[in-house]
């Protein structure tokens, strides 16, 4: 009975000694909602593939303590809608990286409806189970056009994720057209601050014209991987001492019209 219990009590370890060690795992959770057109959604996976081969992450990944992280690269809209484009993978060479950056761009998908970030961070907390890899830190990284309106609150799963030792940083993106004046906020920024992010080290990197993307995700990987924390301040010089994180399902309501066009 004693060599039953005591097998039952070292056997997880065993299972996660297995994994392979990386310095960061890293969920990348990108924003397909409706409110991105086709165009959109084809900068932001161009953006990625650019970023992930680009010197300046290659480096950073290089002088890492173990020079090797785990990326997996995750598009979600509503509460249940996740679409796998990369599956956990290790990322170590220039090779490995121009896989990554092929399988990424290797098709453009059609958008998906509703925006649900609860919805990713729960999902992302998930999948790092099993994923094979063992990271120093546990980083998902959340990217997105508008609030929650989908599933439960996002500040009840950004709780949860932290508790669990996550690192939640975000990358708001700010761009201004027809849909975003439905769709958006426009302090989307210190929405993510308050709502979204959190963990040791955490942070916001706003993307305020599309042309700024590709660079803005590129910054956001160097510091993830090296673990560096950015002095980055929010575009809103004054953001409010608290804030409304329910804005998303309050709009939901308000513009059920525009939500329920087929």
């Amino acid at each position: 009975m004693r060599c039953l219990l005591l097998c039952l009590l070292i056997l997880p370890n065993l299972l996660r000694a297995e994994d392979l060690e990386v310095d960061v795992e890293l969920f990348l959770a990108v924003d397909v909602s409706r409110s991105m057109s086709p165009a959109e959604l084809e900068i932001q996976r161009r953006g990625y593939a650019e970023a992930i081969t680009s010197p300046q992450v290659l480096d950073a990944i290089a002088h890492g303590l173990l020079g090797r992280i785990a990326v997996t690269y995750v598009e979600w809209a509503g509460e249940y809608s996740q679409r796998v484009i990369v599956p956990w993978t290790l990322l170590s060479t220039r090779e490995e990286a121009r896989a990554v950056a092929h399988q990424i761009t290797a098709r453009f998908d059609a958008g998906l409806r509703r925006t649900s970030i609860s919805g990713a961070l729960l999902y992302a907390a998930g999948d790092f189970e099993h994923n094979g890899f063992h990271g120093l830190r546990r980083v998902i990284d959340v990217s997105g056009d508008g609030p929650n309106n989908q599933g439960r609150p996002v500040t009840r799963a950004r709780d949860a994720a932290l508790e669990a030792g996550f690192i939640i940083n975000g990358l708001p993106l700010m761009t201004t057209d027809a849909l975003s004046q439905i769709w958006g906020i426009p302090d989307l920024d210190v929405y993510y601050k308050h709502c979204v992010i959190g963990g040791p080290g955490a942070f916001v990197i706003p993307v305020l014209d599309w042309d700024q993307f590709a660079n803005a995700v590129k910054r956001k990987l160097v510091l993830e991987i090296a673990g560096v924390t950015p002095q980055i301040q929010p575009v809103q010089f004054t953001p409010p001492v608290a804030y409304d994180c329910l804005i998303g399902e309050k709009m939901w309501e308000q513009n059920r019209a525009y939500f329920d066009i087929p």
